[in-house]
């Protein structure tokens, strides 16, 4: 198995990124905190539909991933695994990079996203160094 969005997967379930199983996406997407949602391919219509319906109205993403259940569960230490949750912007971009067959308009929500998080995590740092030292 050499799948570069598995490796992806298992790093942010490991960091503590990722939620799996349909309940928990489910929550984390009506928090408004996944910013890209991953089915397998073998996963069920019904999966499929409660995903992109967990995504509706947002600017959260649904993929499809070309890994079957079973692969995606080897990937985070389980039996299977349907459908997954990423919480980070940067990992999320990085593990839609990875696929072969990446939607370009998921590319750019992610990369608008991940520029803009940048943007802020920035600015952060200059108010905290302005804090202690004082601005010049």
């Amino acid at each position: 198995m050499d799948n570069k969005a598995l490796n992806y997967l298992s790093l942010a379930r490991k960091g503590g990124m990722a939620e799996l199983g349909e309940e928990p996406v489910g929550a984390i997407a009506r928090a408004g905190k996944a910013y890209v949602i991953l089915v397998a391919s073998d996963a069920s219509d019904h999966t499929w539909r409660r995903a992109k319906s967990f995504a509706a109205g947002t600017e959260q993403q649904c993929v499809r991933l070309d890994c079957t259940k079973d692969e995606m569960g080897f990937a985070i230490g389980r039996t299977s695994l349907a459908i997954a949750a990423i919480t980070d912007v940067q990992l999320a971009l990085a593990l839609v990079k990875s696929l072969p067959k990446a939607d370009p308009q998921v590319l750019e929500v992610l990369s608008a996203k991940a520029a803009k998080a940048k943007k802020r995590q920035a600015e952060a740092k200059a108010h905290q160094r302005n804090l202690r030292k004082g601005k010049k």
